[in-house]
């Protein structure tokens, strides 16, 4: 019966996991990740795990997370996702200062510049703002609601960005567009000037960075997607920079003529403080690639791939702080079908980025890491993690990617009977 018509994996529960992730504070007085609703904290100046108090609606997250990030000053972290709900914290105390509800499921987070702003993006493709005015130190900001700031109507936005002046907002979409958005002085009225288009990637954008120097203060747009490649923009105009072919240059793709295997999609990029590197998760990829960013000639190159040899470990989310080149990756997922473990990631960090170091970059052992084993169980929820936990991790995420992002076709029959069953065409009890 058209009834029954469903797209395989849309309501299947088992594989619509949610990535680790990652968030470093930008002075690394601390360290989050996230895996499933699971948010994980650790302090490194009391080195010590950290208890998160919310008084503010309930216990937590009730859903995966989706999004988790740091304000640019280190005093507010915001965690949001599948339970409908933006979490504001602040990094004093780690108490939840406000939860914000969302009429969607929330796919990314951004805080402007000056933390007086909120911004997230959901499912259906709408940015919201919230304020943050009346918050000065530990105190809870109540009846705190969103206001819609600007949209990709019906395309999910995979990431969210502002410019380092503060006076753009980037939001990329499943549908291959990022868009450039003036950040008005009167955000809660809405955001209505367009800067520009930044378009050219032939796949869903999975990841947006700026990478920027003294001497370049506006920055340039940096984006991943999932054809293959890392672009570089300018933003006021919208022009495409360069072009660089991570999977295909780094030799990562088997030339088996397979169509499936010649899109290796990127999953993360972070950008390095002084604007030189740019280090880059890859889907199948046991490492990272490492780009050399050149902004006096607006280019890219891909300068060597950092491989993690002895273990199954593919990074599903990339950190750093702005006052350490220590590069943080993690790999986990919720909801692993077939596994009886609760939550579990895996943090692993690269270190030897120093301009005066004579090596090259060295991937610390688990005993180096400050913090050691303290730090890894809190993150982690273990110590130590089964191979074949993460071999299977590895692929959830690449099925969930997949069916998340890639555009799905339907026939005319099923388009009908989606377009009857929308939920904003039910009517509301």
């Amino acid at each position: 019966m058209e009834e029954t018509l469903t797209e395989e994996g849309e309501t299947n529960k088992d594989i619509e996991v949610a990535p680790a992730l990652i968030a470093v504070h930008p002075t690394q007085k601390s360290v989050a990740v996230a895996v499933g609703s699971d948010l994980r904290v650790f302090d490194f100046q009391g080195v010590s795990a950290v208890s998160l108090v919310d008084d503010t609606s309930g216990p937590f997250h009730k859903d995966s997370i989706r999004a988790i990030r740091y304000s640019a000053d280190g005093n507010l972290f915001v965690s949001a996702g599948d339970d409908k709900v933006v979490k504001i914290w602040s990094t004093d105390s780690w108490c939840c200062i406000c939860t914000v509800p969302s009429e969607k499921r929330v796919s990314a987070v951004a805080l402007s510049n000056d933390s007086l702003y909120v911004c997230f993006a959901d499912k259906f493709g709408v940015v919201w703002v919230v304020d943050l005015d009346g918050f000065d130190g530990n105190q809870m900001l109540v009846n705190k609601k969103a206001a819609p700031l600007l949209a990709h109507y019906c395309s999910i936005i995979t990431s969210l960005e502002f410019s380092p002046d503060g006076r753009f907002v980037i939001s990329a979409d499943r549908d291959f567009k990022i868009r450039v958005t003036v950040f008005p002085k009167k955000p809660l009225d809405g955001a209505h000037e367009i800067q520009s288009f930044c378009l050219g990637h032939t796949e869903f954008v999975s990841c947006l960075d700026f990478v920027f120097t003294s001497d370049f203060p506006q920055g340039f747009l940096v984006s991943g997607s999932g054809d293959s490649t890392v672009r570089l923009w300018d933003i006021s105009s919208g022009s495409l920079l360069d072009t660089c072919e991570v999977g295909a240059k780094a030799e990562l793709l088997e030339s088996n003529g397979k169509e499936e295997e010649c899109n290796l999609a990127v999953t993360d990029l972070c950008t390095f403080p002084d604007g030189t590197l740019i280090a880059v998760a890859a889907q199948s990829l046991q490492g990272i690639v490492l780009l050399s960013c050149d902004l006096s000639t607006r280019t890219l190159s891909i300068t060597r791939v950092v491989s993690i040899m002895g273990e199954a470990f593919i990074p599903t989310s990339l950190g750093m702080s702005s006052s350490a080149r220590l590069l943080w990756m993690v790999t986990g997922v919720s909801n692993l079908h077939g596994f009886d473990n609760p939550p579990l990631a895996r943090v692993r960090i690269i270190s030897g980025f120093e301009k005066s170091s004579p090596g090259d970059p060295t991937i610390l052992e688990d005993n180096e890491i400050l913090g050691g084993d303290k730090l890894l169980e809190k993150l982690q929820g273990s110590v130590s993690v089964e191979e074949k936990v993460f071999l299977a991790a590895a692929e959830a995420v690449k099925t969930a990617m997949s069916n998340l992002l890639v555009k799905k076709q339907y026939s005319t029959e099923k388009r009908e009977f989606r377009k009857r069953t929308r939920n904003d065409r039910k009517t509301k009890q």
